[in-house]
């Protein structure tokens, strides 16, 4: 990041427009000197000390069966498609989903803890917690219970080792939010004391208590570069079984796992084995499940949804096909345009391949109405900007006016409606004169610069589902002169590929946390990680306005003002166009074997079927699976 005249300017002044949230308010209303059982970044935590279970599982599930899966959501280095490593947290290779059951954390992690509150985390390593009167200073009672899946004790020596080895060497998403840790030291063997700069987010913490926890003694007699397949020591509810590269792994279940019977684990982690097939094509994936050999599955293709589901199994009542509803946070489906590559830097190039899109005739051709346009990066959120900025947004964006587009002071910048026939002359016209206004004239049937070189625009697949849906937004891009393709590869490929930024543009779907940190925005967003192979940053968004208003995220001292902080950014998000706003559905679209018994209603706040279901022997037994 190359400091420069403007971006100190910019960057002072959103310190001082966000002045009033200082981070010695992060967890304003959490003692210090005090042993606490948990952590939430606003308010008061739903469960006291001495609470039996989340509220949300089935205490006395049956444990047992094997649960075999689609993931539908991953972490870090993890691919749905193959795996070649069984290091999760390292920034290359592709790692199978759900290697993070294998490790436990400080608190409850990303999976399956209090998913009924929007932040809250409770202890699993850690019996308690007790912040100094800085609030920069954690520290941590470890259990003594604690032990790795070998034997050996789980210490506070293991603890610093990882967030030292994270910070240097770890997956972007667990390496930044590390920037600002400034030592982690072993106080004794159960005693954890996390010290940071005073630079952090006031919500740091709780991102990083989540993290895996690494022995000590294995990775110091074994690389930590992800090469090979063999699986790290962990200490969690499950180990790695079987596991073939790129077509199978399986997880078990530790029977003697050290911290069963801890009330945050209580009634979760029930069955015995849970299975992963890697398939590199939807449809294999979608056989694979009629025939029974996948029990759950959450279906993406609108089409499939529509039309697929008319197989035996499910006319027999042996499958169901049922939809649950999506989880209370921000989600973000989108294109990103790779700014790395100069004629993409210009926001009216990007403006014109946006206006190529037809999601209308996109949604009534290809998505059978299951799909609605998406507008922000925070979708289906409170975060989600609407309609003019509010007094407290323009408080944090007039500082910054002058390094930013003038759409973020009107109305939220929205994707115009097409007329629906997937040739809309009027966006296909405004399109074309964004092309020339950007100095790219016609050249015979395409456009190209001053140069006479072409405007080319390659879209990277690793899914032919997206040929199909991409294929008519090339067409148009092609209409106005664009030199526009799909490139579909293998799923190593578009890994290596996407972690080196070597694309134009490439589509990616996710959700962020209830309660958005910094550290959420950093990896997406934000000048440091804009060059970090591995980052999601694909745009290679490097902007000093947009860091400030990250920087502002961080220093929300209440609930309102985080509100605002994001509001901001998504204007100036969807202004810049950095990302291309795709699609979003409401709810989840799930199909399963009829073998399962779940608690209802599903946690606001997660959805991890494969820790809370359990196997229901007479269910199993009714449709044949016994």
């Amino acid at each position: 990041m190359r400091p420069i005249p403007r971006r100190s300017f910019l960057a002072g002044a959103a310190s001082a427009a966000a002045a009033p949230l200082l981070p010695r308010f992060a967890f304003a209303a959490t003692p210090t000197g005090t042993k606490l059982h948990g952590l939430s970044a606003f308010g008061d935590l739903k469960y006291a000390a001495d609470f039996e279970h989340f509220d949300y599982v089935n205490p006395d599930a049956p444990k047992g069966g094997t649960f075999n899966f689609s993931p539908w959501n991953w972490f870090f280095n993890q691919s749905l498609l193959t795996f070649n490593t069984l290091n999760s947290f390292v920034p290359r290779g592709d790692a199978p989903p759900r290697m993070e059951m294998c490790f436990d954390a400080l608190m409850t992690g990303p999976l399956t803890g209090a998913l009924d509150e929007p932040d809250a985390v409770y202890g699993l390593l850690a019996e308690t917690v007790m912040l100094s009167d800085d609030r920069n200073t954690f520290e941590f009672a470890l259990r003594p219970e604690a032990k790795f899946h070998d034997g050996t004790p789980l210490t506070a020596d293991d603890c610093a080792f990882t967030f030292k080895l994270l910070k240097k060497e770890g997956h972007p998403n667990l390496m930044l939010p590390l920037s600002e840790l400034a030592d982690a030291a072993a106080v004794d063997a159960h005693t954890l004391r996390l010290t940071f700069s005073g630079e952090q987010s006031a919500r740091t913490v709780l991102d990083i208590v989540k993290f895996p926890i690494l022995s000590k003694a294995y990775f110091e007699a074994n690389p930590f570069d992800g090469r090979g397949l063999k699986p790290p020591l962990g200490s969690g509810p499950y180990k790695v079984g079987h596991a073939a590269a790129g077509q199978t792994i399986e997880y078990e279940r530790v029977p003697d796992y050290w911290g069963r019977d801890l009330a945050v684990n209580r009634g979760l982690y029930n069955f015995d084995r849970i299975r992963i097939e890697f398939y590199s094509e939807r449809q294999a994936a979608f056989e694979a499940f009629k025939k029974g050999n996948i029990h759950y599955r959450q279906e993406f293709t609108a089409r499939v949804w529509a039309t697929g589901y008319d197989f035996p199994a499910l006319k027999a009542g042996k499958v169901i096909k049922r939809e649950f509803p999506a989880e209370k946070r921000p989600s973000m489906q989108a294109t990103a345009i790779n700014q790395r590559r100069e004629r993409f830097r210009d926001r009216r190039v990007r403006q014109a391949i946006a206006l190529c899109f037809d999601f209308e005739w996109t949604k009534r051709n290809l998505f059978y109405d299951a799909y609605e346009r998406s507008q922000s990066s925070f979708e289906r959120s409170d975060y989600k900007a609407e309609g003019l900025p509010s007094p407290a947004e323009l408080a944090l964006l007039e500082p910054l006016r002058d390094g930013i587009p003038p759409e973020a002071f009107g109305e939220a910048v929205i994707q115009p409606v097409s007329d629906g026939s997937g040739r809309d002359r009027k966006l296909l016209g405004a399109a074309s004169k964004l092309i020339a206004e950007a100095g790219w004239k016609r050249n015979g049937r395409s456009v190209a610069n001053g140069k006479g070189e072409p405007l080319t625009v390659e879209i990277l697949v690793q899914d032919d589902v997206f040929v199909r849906i991409d294929t008519h937004w090339v067409e148009n891009m092609k209409a106005i002169g664009i030199d526009a393709s799909i490139r579909m590869v293998d799923s190593a490929q578009y890994q290596a590929r996407q972690a080196d930024f070597d694309f134009d543009i490439l589509s990616m779907a996710l959700s962020f946390t209830a309660t958005p940190t910094r550290d959420d925005m950093e990896s997406l967003f934000h000048s440091r990680s804009a060059n970090l192979p591995g980052s999601r940053n694909f745009p290679g968004t490097a902007d000093p306005a947009i860091d400030a208003l990250i920087d502002a995220v961080g220093r929300a001292a209440d609930r309102q003002s985080l509100v605002t902080a994001v509001r901001a950014l998504d204007r100036v998000l969807r202004a810049r166009l950095d990302w291309i706003p795709n699609w979003y559905s409401a709810n989840h679209r799930a199909a399963f074997w009829d073998m399962f018994g779940f608690k209802e209603p599903k946690p606001d706040y997660g959805f991890p079927v494969e820790a809370m279901w359990w196997f229901d022997k007479d269910k199993a037994a009714a449709i044949g699976k016994g």
